[in-house]
């Protein structure tokens, strides 16, 4: 019998999203395929799978042990999310070349679907850095007897999902820094910076709005300028690494001495970048907008602040957690277009109580004169009363001047 050919040897994913991208987060289950085509006939002991996710950090540092000694020192960490095994065909055992328990695979294509779940804690999110990563992957292993595993890989993403509609990340952030210039004995005038961005979280794609006033009372000439950073940290054996780069960046005009220039929301947009990694112990992915003033020959006068790139965008109308204040102005703006300029007057007496109900009140309440107590006496006789007439114009201004005087003096801070 001649021995037939593996084809082909992939996995397929079963996506979530309309994109057809396996991106999945905490707690979903990830299903696909393991795809097999053979030409004949070949004869299988077992098709493992097994699911791994990890982050991981390394780099190396050159040391000097004395005048002529150098070393190199690496540095390595590593922290499991996910490590799960499972048997798509044959069993355990697959170390012996054994022709019992041998499982035939005809010619053609055959698929062989797999399902897990990802853990319901937190998740670090996929990640390819400079000195370390966040991966997820699904490795598949095709043992036959007297011949090498076949194997086959494939990553998918994971997504830490932050909801930006938080008050932390819907909180306004604001700073303001000043700088005086000197050059020996001879001092310049001040330059002032004062900047403030509408919220803290934002999502890529996005265009964050700076207000900025920058005011030059030196003598020099400075431009205002913007930028976003990424930074990078990486955390192994006590130590740390920091690499921070340039995501996206926008400059103003350039300011003479006396002059100042203003930001009424200039915007800066957010470019396609990994979300904001957090809760991982050995990797950290931070943001924050540098608003500075590029002061030649001196140090540049920068204001930092934080943000954090999310993955659920800013509900259309405002999230549910907004401040109070906003919602009530909100509320308060609405309610000042529904009311009327002036309020209608009240209906009539003789529009609400008919001449007939007055009457037959009347007669009801002198057939009770005799009734023993007096409360439903007064109850009756009182009951349609008619109300004073209206009137926007105060019939008795004298006792209510009085009143408004007594109220006064009775004031305790009085």
């Amino acid at each position: 019998m001649v021995l037939g050919k593996v084809k082909s040897f992939i996995i397929s994913y079963d996506c979530l999203n309309d994109s057809n991208v396996p991106v999945f987060s905490s707690g979903d289950s990830v299903s696909g395929r393991v795809i097999i085509e053979v030409t004949g006939e070949i004869r299988v002991k077992s098709l493992k799978i097994n699911a791994k996710g990890f982050a991981k950090v390394r780099w190396t540092e050159s040391r000097n042990a004395g005048s002529n000694t150098a070393y190199t020192q690496n540095y390595t960490e590593e922290v499991e999310y996910l490590n799960h095994r499972d048997i798509l065909i044959g069993h355990e055992r697959d170390d012996d070349n054994s022709e019992e328990g041998l499982t035939t695979i005809h010619s053609g294509r055959h698929e062989y679907a797999f399902s897990f779940e990802l853990p319901q804690t937190p998740l670090a999110t996929s990640f390819e850095g400079k000195h370390g990563s966040v991966r997820y992957w699904v490795k598949a292993e095709l043992h036959r007897p007297w011949l090498l595993p076949m194997k086959t890989k494939k990553e998918f993403t994971v997504f830490e999902h932050i909801d930006i509609n938080t008050p932390l990340l819907l909180s306004p952030q604001a700073g303001t820094k000043e700088k005086t210039l000197c050059c020996w004995f001879c001092t310049s005038g001040p330059i002032s910076l004062s900047a403030k961005i509408e919220r803290k979280g934002y999502t890529p794609g996005e265009s964050i709005q700076i207000f900025a006033e920058i005011e030059n009372c030196s003598s020099r000439m400075v431009v205002p300028k913007a930028a976003i950073y990424q930074t990078q940290t990486f955390f192994a054996k006590g130590k740390m690494k920091e690499i921070k780069q340039l995501v996206a960046n926008i400059r103003g005009e350039s300011l003479s001495s006396g002059k100042t220039e203003t930001w009424n929301g200039k915007m800066l947009k957010i470019p396609p970048v990994s979300p904001s990694i957090l809760d991982c112990s050995i990797i950290r992915v931070e943001y924050s907008l540098m608003v500075y003033v590029d002061i030649p020959g001196a140090m540049n006068l920068s204001l930092n602040l934080p943000l954090v790139i999310g993955t659920i965008p800013l509900h259309p109308f405002g999230s549910r957690t907004s401040s109070v204040s906003s919602q009530c102005s909100m509320t308060m703006s609405w309610l000042g277009l529904a009311l009327p300029e002036r309020p209608e007057a009240p209906p009539s007496y003789a529009e609400v109580v008919t001449e007939e109900q007055r009457q037959s009140c009347l007669e009801v309440s002198s057939g009770r004169e005799n009734f023993d107590g007096p409360l439903f006496a007064y109850i009756q006789e009182f009951r349609f009363r008619p109300p004073p007439p209206y009137s926007e114009i105060d019939p008795h201004p004298d006792q209510a001047t009085s009143t408004a005087e007594h109220r006064l003096d009775t004031c305790p801070s009085r």
